[in-house]
């Protein structure tokens, strides 16, 4: 008898809630953090920039949710297509879709003969799955999940502008764009951080690279508020 090993835990299965995730809490920190820059800057008073903040969150949270389950539901309507057209092939032509399978294999390395063997085994065992997987690149890890891809990006991106808003709660006003800018800055690092050792690359670079882009929206969404601001 055959021993089974362990089944090895990769990151890769993390990829679609990660994905979401960080860039909801991203996005959150970010647009929050730079639309209270952008008002504190044009010389607003402390109130309206509690409620453009409040507002900011409100909304980026409800467009997350809903870009993300747009995009991912036409995902998700496009492989239930392939796989719909995918099972009737199957059913008109399953010579023709076992030949095809084992050219996949054949292409990968394996023999001609023991990539019909793979393939029909395979197909014995979940012909639809098999051509899915190997065919149509779809499988259980980075199938489309709408509703959770939404739930997730709108409750990541309300933490996320959740951080910025309450610095902009407690701060007194003479240090209240240092505090939001240096505070958020640290925010984004940390989030890189997180999330490239979530996902197994470098932690200093994804700190690194999140801060920097960072720093340049916010710059830029101060530099406008400053300018429209004495404009005014």
């Amino acid at each position: 008898m055959i021993a089974v090993p362990a089944r090895e835990r990769h990151r890769i299965g993390r990829i679609g809630w990660l994905r979401a995730a960080v860039l909801g809490a991203n996005d959150g920190i970010l647009s929050t953090a730079s639309l209270v820059l952008g008002v504190a800057t044009s010389h607003a008073s402390h109130n309206n920039i509690v409620v453009a903040g409040l507002a900011g969150l409100v909304a980026g949270a409800m467009s997350m949710a809903a870009g993300e389950y747009v995009s991912v539901h036409s995902q998700a309507d496009t492989e239930r297509a392939e796989l719909g057209l995918e099972r009737a092939e199957l059913k008109a032509d399953g010579s023709g879709e076992h030949a095809e399978l084992a050219a996949i294999y054949v292409s990968r390395g394996l023999e001609p003969g023991l990539a019909k063997q793979v393939a029909a085994q395979l197909m014995v065992r979940d012909a639809l799955g098999a051509h899915a997987r190997d065919e149509l690149g779809i499988s259980a890890t980075f199938t489309a999940r709408p509703v959770q891809a939404a739930l997730a990006s709108a409750a990541s991106f309300a933490v996320g502008a959740a951080m910025p808003l309450v610095v902009t709660l407690v701060a007194p006003q003479p240090v209240l764009i240092p505090f939001i800018a240096g505070t958020s800055l640290m925010f984004l690092t940390i989030l890189g951080a997180l999330a490239a050792r979530a996902g197994g690359a470098a932690i200093i670079g994804g700190a690194i690279r999140v801060a920097f882009w960072g720093a340049l929206a916010m710059a830029v969404t101060a530099g406008v508020g400053a300018l429209f601001g004495t404009a005014g």
